[in-house]
């Protein structure tokens, strides 16, 4: 293994592609971020459900900011040792033998796919068909939805309505493996990559395959499923003619690339069995590394291949996390001009449990702990009395509610074997008060990592400092720095226990309103 010295003039070229657009930088291989810099991507939304995005501009995007990279953070070619993809998943991209696209990616809020889904799968069984359901999770532990907002959808989709896509398409690709494909010149996927297509057999991750039961149930073309490979294992170098492009060494290795899950566990330092961390980004989820398959389909919380082949990590996500605050901003206090420091200071003014008022966060559906796309946020409890300072904090709080209810359902399915320190991770958790606030309601003791915001970046160069056998995977938890740790105050606990356990029954409540009105 490689000492500190050794590491310290060596880095990995990391991209976290996001919805909003890819975030390149140079990371040291002790998870220093050196320089980075995100460029904005727009979504393209047409009619029936159509969300796509240009992948060829992610890879131009990715070129010119390299280059950058490297006039303006001081590092120079030859040190970049590895390269490491991560980001969004569940998305599509077609592309040639040379893995140019030969159409637009399907992004992951696609559902044009629906009816196609539907009729492999749909049923009358929680909107699926029995036998289908059973095959799936007994095999997988996840199964496509029929609302085709998945790769599954999206190739069924490309198969019937764009037929000239779908035939000059070699393979079917996830993003962070069309990248990773930019770089090598070679399709590969892993295990981990490709969860969000539900077409391996789970209980066995040395199995470097698709499952025929469940290609021949999804109905799509399995010639244009891209090969196997181990997850965290080394696709190959860079390839010359892309490095010499790029001016970075020719000798650095492409690591498979990781959904934004697996890279936000390593990158929270969070990779030992019932070691959870939280993110607060535009969604939330809570999850650990655990010891086998599982599926709890009533709250939404599964099992996927984790960060090598003979772990798994537990999936779930809550929809509106930071998104509900910058809702708050732009639609509520429309034209006030507040920023988010002055938001979460304007939340410090009002007192715990914002003077009995409380938020609902599901203003785009759920999915877990509950799974309803047609429930709706809300505010409660409201007074003339009510300010702007306890609705900000209000959203804060309605946030925190929804994590510790989902908390409940994860300590439940680990059999309460997660039971450390949360670690947080995203740009929410770059406010004290918002992290205060999360022990607070949680009655736990939070750990937020140095540089929330990077946690993804870090956690992909880290993955690829393992793969290239630089870091050991024991280090991990120490090399990632924890900045500040908040501890649940008694009295503010106290508080919002009693908030909390009205929290549930709101949404019990307006269950039968949600599907009237939204359904």
């Amino acid at each position: 293994m490689n000492s500190p010295q050794n590491r310290a003039d060596r880095v990995v070229l990391a991209v976290d592609l996001g919805t909003g657009g890819p975030k390149i930088g140079f990371v040291a291989l002790d998870g220093t971020v050196i320089w980075s810099d995100h460029v904005a991507v727009l979504t393209d939304y047409g009619p029936g459900g159509a969300a796509t995005q240009n992948a060829g501009l992610w890879w131009a995007i990715i070129r010119d900011t390299v280059r950058r990279g490297l006039r303006e953070g001081g590092v120079r070619g030859e040190q970049v040792a590895g390269v490491s993809i991560t980001g969004q998943w569940a998305s599509t991209v077609p592309v040639d033998a040379d893995g140019r696209p030969v159409g637009p990616c399907v992004m992951w809020m696609d559902t044009r796919g629906a009816p196609y889904s539907r009729k492999r799968i749909g049923g009358r069984l929680q909107g699926y068909r029995a036998r289908a359901l059973a095959s799936w999770i007994r095999r997988n532990g996840g199964i496509p939805t029929p609302s085709g907002d998945d790769p599954v959808g999206h190739m069924l989709h490309l198969q019937h309505d764009a037929p000239d896509v779908f035939s000059c398409a070699r393979w079917l690709l996830e993003p962070v493996d069309y990248l990773s494909m930019c770089f090598t010149g070679r399709a590969a996927a892993s295990h981990a990559s490709m969860m969000g297509a539900w077409l391996t057999d789970n209980r066995d991750l040395t199995a470097l395959d698709y499952d025929d039961t469940l290609v021949r149930l999804a109905g799509v073309d399995r010639s244009k499923l891209p090969p196997l490979v181990p997850t965290g294992s080394i696709i190959g170098p860079v390839a010359p003619a892309v490095a010499a492009d790029l001016g970075i060494s020719p000798d650095a290795q492409v690591v498979t690339g990781t959904p934004d899950l697996h890279s936000a566990a390593i990158g929270s330092g969070a990779v030992g069995r019932g070691e959870l961390h939280m993110t607060i980004s535009t969604t939330s989820w809570i999850s650990c590394p655990v010891a086998g398959k599982k599926t709890d389909a009533f709250h939404q919380i599964a099992t996927v291949p984790g960060i090598d082949p003979q772990s798994y990590l537990l999936v779930n996500n809550q929809d509106t996390a930071g998104r509900a605050l910058q809702w708050l901003r732009d639609t509520v206090f429309d034209g006030a001009g507040l920023d988010y420091p002055e938001l979460t200071a304007l939340a410090g003014t009002a007192p715990a449990g914002s003077n009995g008022v409380l938020f609902t966060p599901w203003l785009k559906g759920e999915h877990s702990p509950i799974d309803d796309r047609n429930a709706r946020g809300g505010f409660h409890n409201l007074s003339l009395a009510t300010t702007r300072a306890d609705l900000t904090r209000a959203v804060l709080e309605g946030v925190a509610y929804n994590s510790r209810w989902l908390l409940g359902a994860v300590e439940k399915f680990t059999g309460g074997t997660a039971n450390r320190p949360i670690r947080l991770i995203g740009g929410g958790a770059r406010s004290d008060l918002w992290c205060q606030i999360i022990a607070d309601v949680c009655g736990r003791s939070c750990e937020r990592v140095a540089d929330p915001l990077n946690a993804q970046l870090r956690g992909a160069a880290l993955f690829a400092a393992v793969g290239i056998g630089a870091v050991d995977r024991a280090e991990l938890r120490d090399l990632v720095r924890v900045d500040a740790v908040f501890e649940p105050g008694p009295e503010q606990h106290r508080v919002y226990d009693g908030l909390f356990a009205e929290f549930p029954g709101l949404y019990r409540a307006q269950k039968g309103m949600f599907a009237r009105l939204n359904g």
